[in-house]
């Protein structure tokens, strides 16, 4: 786990903001950064979760979060959207460390190849329902990512109630547990959309806007910061302190000049 001196002192400030939620989504083998921009290597992946374990970091699943809002220290819910089967390793990971997290599992796809139009994604299954269960036993908590991972604001009324609730029941089905947590997926949502996720039975709902977990104050507005195959721990630890993906040096100094009433 390495972190460069500065990142290193400008962390200890972290934590003062609330809870932050991290996003993922395929964690593959090795050292190599991968070519996929959501995609983060393993190696990169243990380091950040050490750091987390390092700096005394909670890591409830987003139900915990949700029950306990004004929970006090630092604390980072991790989160992973889609539910790769390349997931696995991460899941193995986090139980080693008695960590937990939270999967959004696209419901349609369970056990097969993404029924969605690539992007350059990862060749490879999304979860099946054994492996789900499995996770699920370790302590992981199965959230939804809807039914066929369609952008939820462009779907009619009526198609856009029956994929939220078709994915909630499925899940609920293979799991054997509720399903009280959604992530939209593309990050794409609106205000009948939100409505809709409440109505479909959710308590929490995340979106792909950075900043601080509960800045908004809405359950169904929840924020969370990215996490892609460019970061490393030290920019990972930055990303804790602002709260924001804009943590290159120059976002980071020009911040510093806004504090101290230079910027022009």
């Amino acid at each position: 786990m390495r972190i460069d001196p500065l990142s290193a002192a400008l962390h200890r400030g972290a934590g003062e903001h609330g809870p932050l939620i991290l996003m993922y989504h395929s964690v593959q083998q090795g050292a190599s950064v991968p070519t996929w921009t959501w995609a983060v290597s393993l190696r990169r992946f243990l380091s950040q979760l050490d750091f987390l374990a390092a700096e005394g970091y909670a890591t409830p699943t987003m139900a915990e979060l949700i029950a306990t809002p004004t929970r006090r220290g630092r604390t980072a819910v991790i989160t992973f959207d889609d539910g790769y089967a390349d997931n696995l390793a991460a899941c193995e990971a986090l139980e080693k460390r008695g960590m937990r997290a939270t999967w959004f599992i696209v419901a349609g796809s369970l056990a097969s190849s993404p029924s969605w139009p690539a992007d350059g994604r990862p060749a490879g299954r999304i979860l099946n329902q054994h492996e789900l269960r499995q996770m699920q036993a370790a302590g992981m908590e199965i959230g939804s990512h809807s039914m066929h991972h369609h952008r939820l604001p462009a779907l009619a009324d009526e198609q856009l109630a029956g994929d939220l609730r078709e994915s909630r029941e499925l899940l609920e089905e293979v799991t054997g547990r509720p399903v009280s947590s959604f992530a939209y997926p593309y990050g794409a949502w609106d205000a009948r959309c939100a409505k809709a996720v409440k109505t479909a039975g959710y308590g929490a709902a995340c979106t792909t806007r950075t900043g601080w977990a509960l800045k908004d104050g809405d359950p169904y507005q929840l924020r969370r910061l990215t996490i892609t195959n460019a970061d490393t721990t030290s920019s990972f630890a930055r990303k804790l302190v602002f709260g924001s993906h804009d943590v290159a040096w120059g976002d980071v100094g020009r911040y510093a000049f806004r504090r101290l009433g230079l910027a022009k």
